[in-house]
Order: structure tokens, then C-alpha cells, then sequence
């Protein structure tokens, strides 16, 4: 168990296999609950939770980021209401990331806030997405402008719900780990770089919840440090926009990467890449414009200025506010 130490809103990670049976002795689940998850996600995982609680209905979304919208947040609160869900009962995410962000969305707003618990099923939502608050949904293509900082109730974290994924979702969510070792424990960074992550992986998602889990405690409102996590993000939200769906998200968060490092991390970066089975898509393979248009409208730009991640070195990044004409110079640099 590990504990995020934010005063009232501190909570419990909850991370060993079979937890998900565990799930009505962890949370607190006699209550009515709504469980969030989408088609992508095993059925099984939603009805084993539900059968934990006192009063449950699941409510399926369709797979993908289409999902993260006002429309679907709005339908999942109308159907709380219909079910005359109070102050005292509770939102359940099963899924990844878009789920969580969504789920987290609806238990912010409905009566001002109720419970939430996140019991993250994929690999990125495990190792980053599913603890520290943060929940948005897209707006006008814009991804994450519509949110708020919310803290879960508890995490529940079962790494043996990852035997459904791909192998393309489960390096998905690896990109994540990566970045967070690349950024803040160089420790991290040498199980990717020396070890095989497939004897780790239980290892890799408890160092990555420890560096965001110290992140978020010195910075729960994203002030300064907490804009550490973004490394890689700024530039792969642009891909990730203008890809259109064809890349996943950890996947342009590692393009994204790449032109924010020194020449020697960058190196690093690719090797581990390609150990992940990552083959690096030329920059032609996207919309040049489109890639810097969705940078312009990123919600870190301000009045001309960036807010950036830029690795010299392994597990020391750095915090800098760049001209938004040296972020898009980037692209421009290999």
C-alpha cells in the first residue's frame, strides 16, 4: 500500500495482484455506486466490482477519446440523478485513462462533489493517470481544457487485470514509466535501458507511482513541480491531435520526448524504443501545421511563453518557460 500524504484529501494506493476481488473490503461500497468503464475494457471486470456493492449500475461508454466529452459526462449524471444517487454515494472508474478522466468529471460536478474511486485496468492508467487528481475532459478538439483537480477517495490498482491487453497497450502505457524515469529516477530509466521489463512490471508501476506520489505531495495544483510529469507532452499532444487516432497517447508522449532531450538522452530514448518494439514514425507521416496549431491551443501556453520538460541528463529534468517559437523550433531540429 502506498499512502499520497495531500491532508484531507490523502488516500490509499492499493496495489497488489487479486485486488479486484478484494475491491468491497478496500472501498467502501455499501452505498449506491455508478461504475464507469467502456467497451475496450473485459465486462467481467465492471460485474465483479458491482457484485461488491450494495447498489450498482454500470454504465458502459464507447471505447476511446471520443468519450471524454461534456455530452457523455452528461448523460452519465442524468442517469445518477434518474437513479436518485445522493451526496453519500459514490463514482466508480474501471477502465484507463479515459474512463478515469471521465469518471473523475462526473463525481467533481454531480452535487458538488462525491466520492470517487479509480481502479485503473491498462498500464498508463496504473503507473500515472489514475492518482493525482487530475481530471478533464476534451472540448472543440482541444484534449483535457474541461476539469478539474479532484483527489479519488482510493486507488485500486490489480496488475493481473493487464492480461487482456495488447502488446501494442501495455508499451502504451510503459511510455509513461519511461518518461517518469527519465525525468526523475534514473533507477527507473535502468530497468528499461539494462533489464527486461516483463520480469519488472510489477516493480515499474510501484517506482512510477512513488515519483508522481512525490510530485503531486509537493505540488497538487501543478504551481511548478508538478509540471515535470508533462515531459513529452506538449509536442505529443500536437501529434496526438493531428495523428487523428492513429497513434495512442503513450506513443506520442515518446515522439514528444524525443525533441525535448539532449542528443545522449535522446539516444538512450531510442534504444529503449526499440527494446518496446517501437518503431518511430517520421515527422512527414503528420500535418506539420496541424502539429503546431494544436501546440499553440496546449492549456501550458501562455501569452507567448511555454511551460516545458527538458532532459540533459537521466532523472534530472528540468522545468524552463520557453518562447512558443523555440517550443515549434523543436520540430525543426532533427
Amino acid at each position: 500500500m502506498i499512502r499520497m500524504e495531500l491532508g484531507k484529501n490523502s488516500y490509499n494506493i492499493e496495489l497488489k495482484r487479486g485486488n479486484l476481488e478484494k475491491a468491497g473490503e478496500l472501498l467502501n461500497l455499501n452505498r449506491k455506486v455508478i461504475i464507469v468503464t467502456d467497451e475496450g475494457v473485459p465486462i467481467q471486470y465492471a460485474k465483479k466490482v458491482a457484485a461488491q456493492c450494495k447498489e450498482a449500475y454500470i454504465k458502459v461508454v464507447p471505447q476511446g477519446e471520443g468519450s471524454k466529452s461534456l455530452r457523455t459526462a452528461e448523460e452519465i449524471l442524468t442517469e445518477m440523478l434518474e437513479h436518485g444517487f445522493s451526496r453519500k454515494d459514490c463514482v466508480v472508474a474501471v477502465g484507463g485513462g479515459v474512463v478515469g478522466d471521465l469518471a473523475g468529471v462526473v463525481a467533481a460536478l454531480y452535487m458538488r462533489g462525491i466520492d470517487f474511486y479509480n481502479i485503473p485496468t491498462t498500464v498508463l492508467s496504473q503507473v500515472d493517470s489514475s492518482i493525482g487528481g487530475k481530471t478533464a475532459v476534451n472540448l472543440a478538439g482541444i484534449k483535457n481544457i474541461v476539469g478539474a483537480f479532484y483527489q479519488p477517495k482510493a486507488v485500486l490498482i490489480d496488475p493481473d487485470t493487464l492480461h487482456t491487453l495488447s502488446e501494442r497497450q501495455i508499451t502504451n502505457g510503459l511510455f509513461e514509466a519511461v518518461k517518469m524515469g527519465a525525468t526523475s529516477d534514473a533507477k527507473l530509466f535502468g530497468i528499461f535501458r539494462d533489464g527486461d521489463w516483463k520480469e519488472s512490471l510489477d516493480r515499474i508501476i510501484e517506482k512510477a507511482l512513488l515519483v508522481k506520489k512525490h510530485v503531486v505531495e509537493q505540488d497538487e495544483k501543478e504551481s511548478h513541480l508538478r509540471k515535470i510529469l508533462n515531459f513529452g507532452h506538449t509536442i505529443g499532444h500536437g501529434f496526438e491531435s493531428a495523428a487523428k487516432g492513429k497513434y495512442l497517447h503513450g506513443e506520442c508522449v515518446a515522439l514528444g520526448m524525443l525533441y525535448m532531450s539532449s542528443e545522449k538522452v535522446r539516444k538512450q530514448l531510442l534504444d529503449i524504443y526499440e527494446k518496446l518494439g517501437f518503431s518511430v514514425p517520421d515527422l512527414a507521416e503528420f500535418c506539420p501545421e496541424e502539429v503546431k496549431e494544436a501546440i499553440l491551443h496546449d492549456k501550458k501556453a501562455s501569452n507567448q511563453t511555454c511551460s516545458v520538460v527538458f532532459v540533459s541528463e537521466i532523472g534530472d529534468g528540468q522545468i524552463e518557460e520557453w518562447p512558443m517559437e523555440q517550443v515549434l523550433e523543436r520540430l525543426e531540429c532533427e
